[in-house]
């Protein structure tokens, strides 16, 4: 579904992103991993044009992005932020019905598509339709603002470290939740984490960057059992050392 090329952003001299090259199945989630300022971010917003590339091509389903016109590729996109980006003086339904409102949908379509949301997401929509965000917990916010994401039936989402601000507990019912709803409407996502559980857990493939480049693409168990180098090796050896300290502190052995 999407094919990248060569791309290449520079800021200021700097390739934060240096001749990418990618693909993504349909239906596929594709984590993107590595250390902050590793071009992770960058890579989201080249594919929805919030950032134009320096070089190289964007295809989703043989289409160059750069011959879309920005607005409309955005509208086909779902796109999920760390911090949600809800607007507070909008009610809950209203920051969902966004987009629709903007395509012409009718009132009713609407209104149907929104319960319809708030229920995928786990929301009751007789309790929250009506509240303000300021009124939601973080992780109700951040399902919000998955709901919002997907208002449009998108087929590709990207989501930007969405649940890197959450409690333990909270991260984890939205990974198992957000994985539910992914497989059940078959969606083509690009996740963005740093956090390599969160990557081993999530990720059909996961494509590690460094310093704006390409290390190693491949599944969770081709990562971990076949490293490209030492740097992925090293990435992969931290979520295996934090669960057998924990199989240590469990039998009574300690750390």
């Amino acid at each position: 579904m999407i094919e990248i090329h060569g791309l290449t952003r520079r800021f200021d001299g700097v390739r934060a992103v240096d001749r990418l090259d990618l693909t993504v199945a349909a239906s596929e989630l594709l984590v993107l991993l590595g250390e902050s300022g590793c071009g992770k971010t960058t890579t989201l917003k080249m594919i929805n044009r919030l950032i134009e590339p320096s070089a190289g091509s964007i295809l989703i389903d043989g289409e160059d992005t750069s011959e879309i016109e920005p607005h409309e590729l955005r509208r086909r996109i779902g796109y999920v932020f760390q911090r949600v980006g809800l607007f507070p003086h909008m009610t809950i339904a209203e920051n969902i019905a966004i987009t629709p409102r903007l395509l012409g949908w009718n009132r009713d379509r609407t209104r149907a598509r929104v319960e319809d949301l708030l229920a995928l997401v786990e929301l009751d929509p007789a309790e929250v339709h009506d509240r303000y965000p300021a009124a939601l917990s973080g992780g109700q916010q951040q399902r919000v603002g998955v709901a919002r994401a997907l208002a449009v039936e998108p087929k590709l989402m990207l989501l930007d470290e969405p649940f890197g601000a959450l409690d333990p507990l909270t991260r984890d019912r939205l990974q198992q939740s957000f994985l539910r709803i992914s497989r059940r409407l078959a969606l083509t996502a690009i996740f963005v984490t740093h956090d390599m559980a969160e990557a081993l857990l999530l990720g059909d493939r996961i494509a590690i960057l460094r310093s704006g480049r390409l290390v190693q693409v491949g599944t969770p168990h081709e990562l971990v059992n076949r490293p490209a180098d030492e740097y992925v090796h090293s990435l992969m050896s931290t979520p295996r050392r934090q669960a057998s300290a924990f199989d240590a502190l469990a039998s009574g052995e300690g750390v």
